[in-house]
């Protein structure tokens, strides 16, 4: 992979992104991802709608503290001028990029608002709201898309050519249609497609749970870039060893435990001090479950987390539950490894049957 130049001073050294994911990639887990070495981070998917009211919690899904590199803000919507002012308001909030959402396949996105996937099927109005947002700010906006509504409609690389022509500086294709949601498997070869249509960049997205998943990713799309999203859950460091295998050919070591324990605390803590106690707590549990599973007792210990509303008390409970672990030493440590990995690769199968 080479580094990718969107225009206006905007550089991505390592075309290696954490996708969007609503509920995941909050602000203190895009921190901490560029922190461990991911090359671009994007906020969760924002409605235009509601980042015009200055709705309190949007606005916080918003956030950049500018992680010493450009990241980018993901807006979704249907309508030109809307988006094109909450474009403003990113840009004025700190986005270095916008990028706009014309894949989300959820029912109250894509068929209650008619936004996200919805728009891959009237390219007329798809056109007029990336001329707007283009028009409306002076940073690289870029465009995520599906393959199509449905496989009797696959119009990605006829939608990536307007994009171009409307001024988009980089096309993210996830390998689903909207009617597969996250079912079946995605579809790397057809992002192929797109990439021969247009002569901006093209990241290729969906399934890629291994260096080598991204690697056989590139390979088959012909793709300048990944996006990474599930693959990250509980591993916030998984881009940087991807990026690491695309560039040496060599699997990046994983954490040691210690290490995993010291990632997994400051989350954690970046968790309470970004949302306020109450909400943090609610929030980190699904990460504290993500960073656990597969080690030994893991199963107990997300439900004793899950069953208290302490902070200081969850934190000691982490603590206590990987300490023991870290005392059993190293062969312990990598045997549960083992069970965690393979723990993962179970889960992926399952989510992606």
């Amino acid at each position: 992979m080479r580094p990718l130049d969107l225009g206006c001073g905007v550089r991505i050294g390592t075309p290696v992104y954490l996708a969007p994911m609503s509920g995941v990639t909050d602000l203190p887990f895009r921190r901490l991802a560029r922190r461990l070495g991911t090359g671009m981070v994007v906020s969760e998917m924002i409605a235009s709608q509601a980042m015009l009211r200055e709705n309190r919690q949007t606005l916080k899904m918003a956030e950049v503290d500018g992680f010493g590199a450009p990241s980018a803000v993901q807006l979704a919507g249907c309508e030109p001028q809307v988006m094109a002012d909450a474009a403003r308001l990113a840009v004025d909030r700190g986005a270095a990029v916008v990028d706009i959402n014309f894949g989300c396949p959820v029912k109250k996105v894509a068929v209650g608002q008619q936004a996200g996937s919805a728009l891959m099927r009237d390219e007329a109005r798809a056109a007029r709201i990336l001329e707007a947002t283009v028009r409306a700010v002076p940073v690289p906006v870029t465009l995520k898309m599906r393959m199509g509504w449905d496989h009797r409609s696959l119009n990605a690389p006829s939608l990536a050519r307007v994009a171009e022509e409307c001024g988009i500086r980089l096309v993210t294709v996830h390998g689903r249609t909207r009617q597969q949601l996250y079912t079946g498997t995605a579809d790397w070869a057809f992002v192929r497609s797109v990439k021969d249509a247009v002569r901006i960049p093209v990241l290729v997205n969906g399934d890629i749970l291994s260096p080598e998943d991204a690697a056989e990713a590139l390979r088959r799309s012909g793709a300048d870039g990944v996006m990474l999203g599930r693959g990250c859950y509980g591993r916030p460091w998984f881009p940087r060893q991807v990026a690491e295998y695309l560039s040496t050919g060599t699997t990046a070591v994983e954490p040691s435990l210690a290490e995993q324990l010291a990632v997994l605390l400051e989350h954690f803590r970046d968790m309470l001090s970004h949302h306020g106690t109450a909400t943090g707590l609610r929030l980190s549990r699904k990460h504290v479950a993500w960073y656990s599973k597969g080690l030994p007792g893991s199963a107990e210990f997300r439900a004793r987390v899950n069953a208290l509303e302490d902070a200081p008390a969850v934190e000691a409970l982490i603590e206590g539950f990987y300490r023991p672990l870290l005392d059993q030493g190293l062969e312990a440590a990598r045997a549960a490894f083992h069970a965690r990995g393979l723990s993962k690769e179970a889960e992926a199968g399952r989510l992606a049957a």
